[in-house]
């Protein structure tokens, strides 16, 4: 499979995810490459994140509201101005639905985003329904914003994205080179205090060898996406340019 590398710095990026931290992990260094070129950054998250604790006792109303302020965080530490929609919907309850869809589709056509990005849906053995939903609500929204006649209601004009690059993917076919943007992705990551240990196997933000053990993760993995490309670190993607 022939892969491809580095598009050309997008105006305006629409990063979509399933919940608060999805984006860092799947494509933080590459966003956070994009807007020190320039390129105006948007989050939009689908779920609240209410269910993003392995302690029993947390309130889920306080970690939507942390959870929030993080995500906020990590846009601004990407690079860029903490702009993020929310669209609230209950954590580990997403459905790809004709109402889902719409929300997501309403957004795309409002914000006009040159590239998309998203999970892979068709990604195998996937056990989150929520990444799944996610996915899939990525790419129908992407048909249902290009085309006139869905969602009229809106009121906005259709809108179609030149690229779509999705993350997670099993047959990835594009690398961004983000040898240089990887510190600032880390960055990004430990801006999501509230996942530090369920997501990132940090128990004690204190303990230099955790944060450093879970660095070191984030760079080989980046390492490996990058393999076979001539690139030292990576994030890869499964592009598509035909919308």
């Amino acid at each position: 499979m022939d892969v491809t590398t580095d598009l050309p710095t997008p105006a305006r990026a629409l990063a979509i995810a399933a919940h608060p931290d999805d984006i860092e992990f799947g494509a933080g260094a590459t966003l956070a490459k994009w807007a020190a070129a320039g390129c105006e950054l948007v989050h939009l998250v689908c779920t609240d994140g209410s269910k993003g604790s392995w302690d029993p006792a947390d309130d889920p109303a306080t970690l939507v509201a942390s959870r929030q302020v993080e995500q906020r965080a990590a846009s601004v530490a990407l690079g860029g101005t903490g702009s993020v929609v929310f669209l609230g919907w209950r954590d580990g309850e997403l459905e790809s639905g004709l109402r889902q869809r719409a929300d997501v589709c309403y957004w795309i056509r409002k914000l006009q985003p040159d590239v998309v990005l998203g999970h892979d849906p068709w990604k195998r053995y996937r056990l989150h329904p929520d990444h799944r939903h996610a996915g899939w609500l990525v790419c129908d929204a992407i048909v249902g914003a290009r085309d006139p006649h869905f969602f009229p209601e809106h009121g906005i004009a259709h809108h179609r994205p030149t690229s779509l690059l999705l993350f997670e993917a099993d047959e990835p076919d594009h690398v961004e080179d983000v040898a240089a943007h990887l510190d600032t992705k880390i960055k990004a990551l430990l801006a999501h205090r509230s996942q530090l240990r369920s997501t990132m196997g940090i128990e004690d933000e204190a303990d230099t060898a955790q944060v450093e053990r879970f660095e070191r993760w984030v760079r080989d993995k980046a390492a490996e996406h990058a393999e076979g490309t001539g690139v030292a670190y990576g994030e890869r993607f499964k592009a598509i340019r035909d919308l």
